[in-house]
């Protein structure tokens, strides 16, 4: 374990731990859609026979972020976010750098499954120390803000794999990662703070474990949150794993793959953006469920042209990139929403909320991919399909209202000098 930066270190700034907890998060994203311009090749040379097998390469690694969720949520409740935060890095480092080494296919979708397991802190930790330090509305804020420097990864990151490609192999691809993840493990380690409040640090007991999990399971006015996260954040993952033959192959995309699927980040960065500066002043629950709302109207817009059996490559596009845009507005609302309950327990929280999100969306994600027919028309009724259950699910936990606002605009707490 790395030893302890110097104490006479100044505190790290709002702006820099924002800056810092998206590109962790962002690791995950690079470790997908890096990937995506190599899926044919990689297909190619570990002589891959079935077409849509080249997808667990993405799918088996986000079902590994899902299982692997459970864990380092309660650990950080008891040693301190940044320990766990740390170790996920070096594991996201060491098993990128083995991935590249593999020469069978069921051997790298068996290691993409354990780096997603390992490097799952990256996702729960950041959610957890966000929730260290505010709440409400503010919280939301700080989360699109988080989302939206995140988004700029997907936006690079198939330019990056498709770059590297040119003058190498795609092996190197997961060198670049490890890398990336070298770089951020050390500014990780001199820089971020401890921020789990000494009072609230948990034992490692599975009783208090179990206790703690299941109060974030059980309660009603953030279960449905998470849920209805799940169907949604699951055909996104969907499109993303299906997107190469969906857009590149069946629309005719080509080499404008990369910018268009850059394209469609920019755009659901732009509306984080904009939920950063509205959500604080009309609240996280009407911004998302007017986003929500819309969403579904969208998704019937789009089963309706991939229906007609004409639609063209810009019409899916136009559509598709709103409905990514809702996708913004809706993702971290809904988590600070399901979050804000949990002040005393945020890891576990975080961890739980994260695995059901994830492995659900993950199966979701799986299942779309795998439904790919050669036309748009599967992912189409996916998308309906997801707004409706998510509806479902939000007005469950509302108990049949929205548009309500709850709480008040967020405090913060004091961090911890490094």
């Amino acid at each position: 374990m790395l030893p302890d930066p110097p104490q006479s270190q100044p505190a790290i700034s709002e702006r820099e731990l924002v800056i810092m907890l998206a590109l962790l998060q962002a690791l995950h994203a690079f470790a997908v859609d890096a990937m995506l311009p190599a899926l044919g090749l990689i297909s190619n040379e570990l002589n891959v026979t079935d077409p849509n097998k080249r997808q667990l390469i993405i799918g088996m690694f986000l079902l590994g972020l899902g299982v692997g969720s459970l864990i380092p949520g309660s650990l950080a409740d008891r040693y301190g976010r940044k320990t766990v935060l740390l170790v996920c890095v070096a594991g996201y480092v060491v098993l990128s750098l083995a991935s590249a080494l593999v020469t069978d296919i069921d051997v790298l979708i068996g290691m993409r499954f354990l780096l997603g397991i390992i490097s799952s802190g990256l996702s729960v930790l950041p959610q957890a120390i966000i929730r260290d330090r505010f709440e409400g509305d503010r919280m939301a804020r700080l989360q699109s803000m988080i989302a939206m420097i995140f988004l700029v990864v997907p936006m690079l990151a198939p330019s990056i794999g498709q770059a590297i490609m040119l003058f190498a192999s795609w092996r190197w691809i997961f060198g670049a990662m490890g890398l990336v993840g070298v770089l951020m493990m050390v500014w990780a380690w001199k820089r971020l703070p401890e921020t789990l409040h000494p009072e609230y640090r948990q034992t490692i007991r599975p009783a208090t474990i179990a206790r703690n999990m299941g109060e974030a399971v059980m309660t009603r006015s953030s279960i449905g949150y998470v849920l209805g996260s799940a169907c949604m954040l699951g055909v996104g993952w969907g499109y993303i794993q299906s997107s190469q033959q969906l857009v590149a192959e069946h629309f005719g995309a080509g080499t404008l793959f990369p910018l268009i699927f850059g394209g469609m980040a920019l755009a659901m960065a732009t509306s984080n953006f904009a939920n950063s500066r509205i959500v604080e002043r009309f609240g996280a629950r009407r911004v998302s469920h007017a986003a929500l709302l819309t969403y579904l109207t969208i998704s019937l817009v789009q089963y309706s042209l991939a229906q007609s059996g004409h639609q063209t490559l810009w019409q899916f596009v136009f559509v598709q990139t709103l409905s990514m845009m809702l996708m913004g507005f809706v993702g971290a609302n809904f988590g600070s929403i399901a979050l804000q309950p949990f002040a005393r327990i945020a890891g576990a929280a975080s961890s739980v909320q994260a695995f059901i999100r994830m492995v659900l969306a993950s199966l979701i994600g799986w299942a779309v991919g795998q439904s790919y027919d050669q036309t748009a028309v599967p992912y189409s009724q996916a998308l309906v399909l997801s707004g409706v259950l998510t509806l479902a699910l939000v007005l469950f936990s509302e108990k049949g209202r929205l548009f309500r606002r709850l709480n008040k605009p967020g405090t913060t707490h004091p961090v911890a000098a490094p």
